[in-house]
């Protein structure tokens, strides 16, 4: 897959030289001649979006100048379109790609492929990665020459060095591959869990080799930010992961987003209790790159698992990382690299100093939240008073109340008949002299009488055929 890749990286043909002078005219202000010392017509490296120069600035310094090509905003929407047909279709008719939103990975894309068209986005990233890796030994970024960075055109400090895919291996000892490779990987692990800002792209035409023990860092136009949150829970994710606590990552999968059927979580865990048992301890060389692959899609299948969108360039970025490894150090094994760094990221974590100001933040958030719960409750009741929000409610059980209660009050107005009735009956035998009489009552009362007697049998059989007196 690295070679295939490889080759479609080398086989984009570089625009004209007089386009690049054009360009950086328009955004510079000068023509080329007035700018640079030196300019090399050709391209150390031709991509999609733009090509890269050597230059040497007036004072002297080398840099690397990028300019873009001036239809590739044009070319990039044409395959977005494309990508976003394409993705429709896999939506409809791909039901085993169901685990994952296709549509959103496309429009994920599509925001980060249209901040690359804008160089000065790229230079801001540039100058992150150069603050966070300032006294680092191992880890070299270059600096940003603002004054000759434009939209469609950046100017880098020139790093001299091999790019890892031209590396000529065979001239390196195992040893020397294998610290390589681990510094490689450390790079990675420190922008994701320590600064959260991360390389989004780290194929081996973007890291070189300074010395043994050095790379350096080129191409910045995909990263991805993660937030405080994210860190904390990807942190949490990778040392239990790291440590073999299989029983903690359905959670912590959770935290992240994955969705899945909490009901078969017991099942999750023995999944992930045989894919630990298969692959811990191998080397990357012992392992079948596409047959990991097929397992994971057939568990995502299996455990109808649903997975964030928002971490498709985080797992990109790992991937390839572990590739690289592999090909670097064939025996490079992932939990070898990552004990370590997850030891020492649990120590940092639980630091003195990091619980104080853990506590002090949370304490913040709550009384932040104790102030503001009458204001929400205010804001919610005038909402509902003004028919903006609809409350529903559910009852459990009320069925059965409900017919209790008819009942009762179905007995309570037969009751209040049957009283009525005798009394109204009782006043119309003392008051009547008039009209029929039947034993010597009148007839009226009589049938008062005998109507509100039979009403007060039925209710009093009622009352003893349901056991409460």
């Amino acid at each position: 897959m690295i070679a295939e890749l490889r080759q479609l990286q080398d086989s984009v043909t570089p625009f004209a030289y007089a386009e690049v002078e054009r360009v950086i005219a328009e955004e510079l202000g000068q023509p080329i001649e007035r700018l640079f010392l030196e300019f090399d017509e050709t391209p150390l490296a031709a991509a999609s979006i733009g090509q890269v120069h050597r230059a040497v600035l007036p004072n002297g310094r080398k840099v690397v100048v990028k300019v873009q090509r001036p239809e590739a905003p044009a070319r990039i929407e044409s395959d977005l379109s494309l990508l976003k047909q394409l993705a429709g279709f896999i939506k409809e008719r791909v039901k085993a790609l169901e685990f994952i939103d296709v549509g959103e990975i496309v429009d994920e894309f599509g925001r980060s492929i249209r901040q690359e068209l804008d160089y000065r986005q790229e230079a801001r990233n540039a100058d992150a990665f150069y603050r966070n890796f300032a006294g680092n030994k191992h880890v070299v970024v270059p600096r940003t020459y603002w004054s000759y960075t434009r939209e469609r055109v950046l100017t880098l400090e020139y790093l001299e060095g091999v790019q890892l895919r031209d590396l000529e291996l065979d001239a390196w000892s195992m040893d020397q591959r294998r610290e390589l490779a681990y510094i490689v990987a450390e790079a990675w692990l420190t922008m994701i869990f320590r600064h959260g800002f991360f390389h989004g792209d780290p194929h081996p035409a973007n890291v070189l080799v300074l010395a043994p023990d050095q790379i350096g860092l080129v191409d910045f136009g995909l990263c991805g930010k993660l937030t405080d949150s994210d860190m904390s829970k990807l942190t949490a994710l990778f040392i239990d992961a790291a440590g073999e606590n299989i029983e903690a990552l359905p959670k912590r999968l959770a935290d992240l987003g994955v969705q899945y059927p909490r009901h078969r979580e017991a099942e999750l865990v023995a999944e992930l209790h045989q894919v630990y048992a298969r692959y811990y301890g191998a080397t990357l060389r012992d392992i079948d790159p596409m047959q990991v692959i097929r397992e994971g899609f057939s568990l995502i299948y299996r455990m109808n698992l649903k997975l964030p969108t928002r971490f498709v360039m985080l797992d990109k970025a790992i991937a390839t990382v572990g590739a690289v490894g592999a090909d670097l150090y064939p025996d490079f094994n992932v939990f070898e690299v990552a004990r370590p760094y997850a030891r020492n990221l649990m120590l940092e974590r639980f630091t003195p100093h990091r619980i104080a100001s853990r506590a002090r933040r949370e304490g913040f958030t709550l009384a932040r939240m104790a102030a503001e719960l009458p204001y929400q409750v205010h804001e919610t009741l005038d909402l509902v008073r003004k028919g903006e929000i609809e409350v529903g409610f559910v009852h459990k059980g009320i069925d059965e109340f409900m017919h209790k209660l008819d009942v009762l009050f179905n007995r309570l107005v037969i009751a209040l008949v049957v009283s009525g009735g005798l009394i109204g009956s009782s006043l119309i035998g003392i008051f009547a002299k008039t009209g029929p009489q039947l034993f010597g009552i009148n007839a009226i009362s009589v049938l008062g009488f005998f109507i509100s007697g039979v009403l007060g049998l039925w209710l009093f059989w009622g009352v003893i055929r349901s056991g409460r007196i």
